[in-house]
């Protein structure tokens, strides 16, 4: 019985070593190398993706919380500089965050 046992088990070892062999020798062959940088490259893709993906939707998330739903809309409110609407001027862009007025009588 120990004999049995201890050949089937170096058989199987044997079968085991020789497929991991056989796969570590096809992974550096060109064809196998091919296969590796394209699923590489498709990983990437992916990654590329997935961060555009939640990019748009964190930037949806602050425009709604800013209530900047358009950014192409002028600002109502009191923000807004004059009352002119989007209808009147549509090239008319409000800076959220306009430059401080330059102090006259400074160096």
């Amino acid at each position: 019985m120990r004999r049995g046992f201890w050949f089937v088990a170096g058989a199987g070892a044997g079968v085991y070593v020789v497929v991991k062999a056989r796969r570590a020798a096809e992974a550096f062959t060109p064809d196998g190398l091919r296969d590796r940088l394209e699923g590489l490259q498709v990983g990437a893709q992916l990654f590329a993706e997935e961060v555009r993906a939640g990019m748009s939707e964190r930037e949806a998330e602050l425009r709604e919380r800013f209530a900047l739903l358009d950014p192409h809309r002028a600002l109502d409110g009191p923000l807004a500089l004059d009352s002119t609407t989007e209808a009147d001027d549509p090239e008319r862009l409000i800076d959220p965050f306009p430059a401080p007025p330059a102090l006259e009588g400074t160096h």
